[in-house]
């Protein structure tokens, strides 16, 4: 056995703040609050169903990875949000039209105790989408303050022992790397002066960062992924994970694409397409929004397929995305894609996937995942970007010099290996010759 890492056990309630009240955040809600009454099953979710492989395989040692790492109880759970609209969360939950009202109305009472506080917003990052329920001040810094208040009075008024912050809001649009973002000094200049190049994510962000709370970017935007975020979060001890929650076509490429590098055929090209309804569709009908989402999208292939270390087989592959709102499929996203690829003596083949999916149902045990994560990498002293958290990501962040893994297979062994690591358990390389010695 290795020397463990130091854990303060998850003790008293824990807080999640959540940007965005909208389809995502109302159906992990929902979900959490049905679990608890044993209403329903957290399918799809690591941290309450998943196990981990503790050293050889003939010591048969699985236990639940709940069952092996400290992490807060379902029960412990305590939500609060904010959002542009006034609507608590039953009547935004109706509204998303994920869940049924046969799932709703057992937890009605709880959901419609959760009312968003006034959101920070601005229509020029954000084109689609507009509401009465938003924060005044005299510049992006004040505004941060008053987020900071928010967390506080919602800290002491739930008795709370730590908080964490998830983005379940909108996609913003497309923001490129600015020297603003460099230092935390310039970061914090930039908002006082009212500087286009910090979009509310990170004024939500900064103001988290400053309490102590662990922050997690469920959308493509740049938010954290900025030298003086990071930074800052290192100041204060704070872990920080990001960006884009990895739920449908991002998924099954994160799957597939490793599988035809395995097996070292060769890809010409891969069409992807989406139609999907809701909020998150009629955002990325604006250009610039859809803009930050074709980023988070287009880069996955690139790096797992690695076209510069096999030429001959990705080096010339064509690669297109394509989002299209379409109001009547509302959450039941459906995604298609076309592969063409090619094996032996270069004869082609294809794959067609239609994945007829529901983006609040494969997104809402990754929100409870990372929440659980990022608590329990609080309470270990992790700091920073969290590497390990890649598996739950379309882009995963990563320190500057490091290209991001991609591979699905790749990111939970790094993520079972990081909790291994924390217990200090032997790592598992899956060599086996032990076992034939």
């Amino acid at each position: 056995m290795r020397e463990k890492i130091d854990i303060k056990r998850p003790e008293g309630k824990l807080g999640v703040l959540i940007p965005g009240l909208g389809a995502v955040a109302t159906t992990f809600i929902a979900g959490v609050l049905l679990a608890r009454k044993g209403l329903g099953k957290p399918f799809g979710s690591l941290t309450q169903m998943g196990t981990i492989r503790l050293g050889k395989r003939t010591e048969k040692r699985v236990p639940r990875i709940r069952d092996f790492v400290e992490l807060a109880e379902l029960d412990d759970l305590i939500f609060a949000g904010w959002d542009i609209f006034p609507d608590n969360a039953y009547e935004a939950a109706l509204k998303a039209g994920v869940l049924s009202k046969e799932h709703l109305e057992p937890v009605r009472d709880e959901l419609a105790g959760i009312k968003p506080m006034p959101a920070v917003f601005d229509r020029n990052y954000v084109k689609k989408l507009d509401g009465p329920n938003k924060k005044t001040g005299a510049n992006k810094y004040e505004l941060a303050l008053q987020l900071m208040d928010d967390i506080r009075k919602f800290k002491e008024e739930n008795s709370l022992d730590r908080l964490v912050m998830v983005w379940c809001a909108s996609t913003e649009i497309y923001l490129r790397p600015d020297p603003v973002h460099e230092t935390v000094e310039s970061l914090e200049k930039a908002m006082k002066e009212n500087h286009p190049a910090i979009a509310p994510s990170m004024i939500y962000a900064y103001a988290a960062i400053k309490s102590g709370l662990p922050f997690i970017n469920g959308a493509p935007n740049l938010t954290v992924d900025i030298p003086a975020m990071v930074q800052l979060a290192w100041n204060h001890n704070v872990p920080i994970a990001g960006k884009d929650f990895k739920t449908g076509q991002t998924l099954m490429k994160t799957i597939i694409a490793p599988g035809l590098k395995a097996r070292l055929l060769g890809l010409n090209g891969w069409f992807s397409t989406n139609i999907l309804g809701n909020r998150d569709g009629e955002v990325l009908d604006d250009p610039e929004s859809f803009k930050t989402k074709e980023e988070s999208k287009l880069g996955a292939l690139e790096y797992i397929l690695q076209p510069e270390v096999y030429p001959e087989l990705y080096g010339k592959f064509y690669h297109k995305v394509r989002i299209n709102y379409y109001p009547p499929r509302g959450d039941n996203k459906e995604g298609w894609d076309n592969i063409d690829i090619f094996g032996w003596l270069g004869y082609p083949m294809q794959i067609k996937i239609d994945f007829l999916c529901r983006d609040s149902i494969l997104a809402a045990p990754i929100v409870l995942d990372l929440v659980l994560f990022m608590d329990l990498a609080w309470r270990a002293g992790l700091r920073g970007i969290q590497e390990w958290l890649s598996f739950y990501f379309k882009t995963p962040m990563c320190a500057p010099e490091l290209y991001p893994e991609h591979d699905l297979f790749i990111q939970l062994m790094k993520l079972k290996n990081t909790l291994r690591y924390m217990k200090g358990e032997e790592l598992i390389t899956h060599l086996g010759l032990e076992y034939y010695d």
